[in-house]
């Protein structure tokens, strides 16, 4: 559950009880559109949001900016994230579910649409839009804590933070494009690693070998007309599968006498 809000909590321009500008952009604005001021350059993608002027930026429009603050959107699963210390900074993100992506936390700054009601008779879910979460967090972004907040309290008294300086760090300026930490290796993948001896599948090659081998064998014996009932495959040690085939390879040659 949320906690009381702490008495050194300040209210940011909060106007009746409503949200303050900055906020109300930040939570309907589009990120990640072409910046039609600089639209001939390259990475020209709005993901700077200025919270002085209320408008987005991309990269190259960021130099009448530079003493505002600046905060970068970044995106994560095709959704806008900003990253936890950011948004500490502004606002109570107690409660809202962060993910681990790139060694840094980011929390989703809109509800993301479902197709289906998740919320089923056990586990935990969002409180204002029903999405599976993992415990103990009760809200899946920042606009479903701000939504519930308003319609349970009125207000967002004591859980906006005065804010005067919002650094933008630069140097560590991305385009904003997150992955995932881990992916699953597919099924059935090839890899060759120095370790598994360029196996296929996580499969022995030797003992594929062999048993490719005997399973030959196998089959020359019935395509010789046997009647025998036909014996399942079994594999052998590579040795003893070598030491049985015959040995194909050609003699010394000699040359033929002269007359």
């Amino acid at each position: 559950m949320i906690p009381a809000p702490s008495s050194s909590s300040k209210q940011h321009h909060d106007n009746g009880g409503g949200l303050p500008r900055w906020l109300q952009v930040l939570l309907t604005e589009k990120f990640y559109n072409a910046c039609i001021v600089h639209e001939e350059a390259k990475k020209n993608e709005k993901n700077v949001y200025c919270l002085d002027c209320c408008i987005t930026l991309c990269p190259h429009c960021l130099a009448p900016h530079r003493s505002h603050r600046l905060l970068q959107i970044r995106r994560y699963v095709y959704h806008d994230v900003i990253r936890l210390d950011d948004a500490a900074k502004l606002i109570d993100c107690t409660s809202v579910q962060s993910y681990t992506t790139n060694s840094a936390k980011v929390v989703f700054i809109k509800e993301r649409a479902q197709t289906r009601n998740f919320r089923g008779n056990s586990g935990n879910s969002c409180s204002t839009c029903d999405r599976t979460l993992q415990d103990p967090y009760q809200f899946c972004s920042l606009s479903c804590k701000i939504n519930y907040l308003i319609g349970s309290r009125g207000s967002l008294s004591g859980y906006l933070y005065e804010c005067n300086y919002l650094p933008f760090n630069e140097t560590g300026f991305d385009d904003g494009q997150l992955t995932t930490d881990s992916v699953l290796e597919p099924a059935g993948s090839v890899w060759t690693s120095s370790g598994s001896g360029g196996c296929v599948g996580g499969v022995d090659c030797k003992t594929t070998l062999a048993c490719t081998a005997t399973t030959e064998i196998v089959r020359k014996k019935r395509s010789s007309g046997s009647a025998s009932r036909p014996t399942a495959p079994v594999c052998r040690p590579v040795h003893d599968i070598l030491v049985g085939l015959p040995n194909r390879r050609k003699g010394t040659p000699q040359r033929a006498p002269l007359y």
